[in-house]
């Protein structure tokens, strides 16, 4: 388990609703404040950002290896690309104070050690290790020095990556750490996830788990929840079509606030084993079946099959006592249509 400002995490908690703001501020810090607002409005629990420069990620190089080839960004250069996702670090503290004054938590995904430590200076409460640094093991350990909870993603890491960045956050001394299943897709189809790896990773490395969605709706997220994810992060923008680099995969606002009730109600659908009666059940009892007398009958006659039927209401004697009545004696006279009441039968 882990806790992140006072609020438990664990495999027997509801699901921990992460909103990743990404580059979805567009370039505006009224827009990014709008963001922790509607996050905080949608019942989030938590909003992320990344704290990155073009400088600190990536080269300014034009050379082919750092142009993008494919999907949403294709022939952008990596610097190119960065420089205008980035959330500048001069709106870091404000954006902090702003999710404190709203009682929303903010923490953030570093990509270098001089992130780290503005993030430190910022009292950030925990850390998100991206995806793609997942294979970044010295600042993992960086990370894991803080103290401070860390969440790594797995998108395209294989078990032994994945175990090696564990050890790097254990030896680093972090003491509290959960992991997120995810596919490094931008949007990501629904079929590469794969849901059934989640139990998986959870009975193989023990620790709390979770799913970085970048479907473009909130099925997955929801049914991964059946399947023991406890931390959900989504993509989170103020409109869809807001021409931003992530804003066509991200939740606009209702969507936000549709997961974080679906993956509650699929929390508590989920429960634990209990084959006994539930409470909604408790008004319906009458109406299951029963036995019933359909002849008037006198004591001591003789019980026929076609003296008693199962039929609703449920206030006779079980349907299974049937053969055990059959043949045996009425203690008492029966009055037509009352229910069978194992007490009047000579058994």
């Amino acid at each position: 388990m882990i806790t992140i400002n006072k609020r438990l995490i664990s495999q027997t908690t509801q699901p921990y609703i992460i909103a990743e703001l990404s580059a979805n501020h567009n370039g505006s810090l009224e827009a990014a404040l709008k963001l922790i607002e509607q996050a905080k409005a949608s019942g989030a629990d938590a909003v992320k950002i990344q704290t990155y420069t073009a400088e600190t990620i990536t080269l300014n190089s034009d050379r082919p290896e750092f142009t993008i080839k494919g999907g949403l960004w294709h022939g952008r250069t990596l610097y190119d690309l960065y420089q205008e996702a980035h959330t500048p670090w001069s709106w870091h503290k404000e954006l902090f104070d702003y999710a404190r004054t709203l009682d929303i938590t903010m923490f953030s995904s570093p990509f270098d050690t001089t992130a780290v430590d503005l993030l430190e200076d910022l009292n950030a409460p925990a850390y998100k290790i991206a995806s793609f640094e997942a294979i970044d093991t010295p600042l993992i350990k960086y990370v894991a020095k803080t103290g401070k909870p860390m969440i790594i993603s797995t998108g395209m890491a294989d078990k032994e990556e994945i175990e090696e960045a564990i050890a790097a956050a254990r030896e680093g001394g972090c003491k509290e750490l959960a992991i997120l299943h995810c596919v490094s897709g931008y949007p990501a189809p629904a079929e590469d996830y794969n849901l059934a790896t989640i139990p998986d990773m959870i009975e193989r490395f023990g620790l709390v788990t979770g799913l970085s969605d970048h479907t473009l709706d909130n099925t997955t997220a929801i049914a991964s929840v059946m399947l023991g994810a406890r931390i959900i992060e989504k993509h989170f923008t103020l409109d869809r079509n807001g021409g931003g680099p992530d804003d066509s995969f991200s939740l606009e606002p209702s969507d936000l606030a549709a997961l974080c009730r679906d993956t509650k109600t699929a929390w508590q659908a989920l429960g634990e084993i209990d084959y006994g009666r539930k409470s909604s059940e408790s008004g319906n009892v009458q109406f299951r079946r029963s036995l019933y007398f359909v002849k008037s009958l006198k004591a001591g006659d003789t019980i026929m099959p076609e003296h008693i039927r199962s039929v609703r209401p449920g206030y006779g004697a079980a349907p299974k006592y049937w053969d055990q009545i059959i043949g045996k004696n009425v203690t008492c006279d029966i009055e037509v249509n009352t229910p069978v009441q194992l007490e009047c039968v000579n058994l």
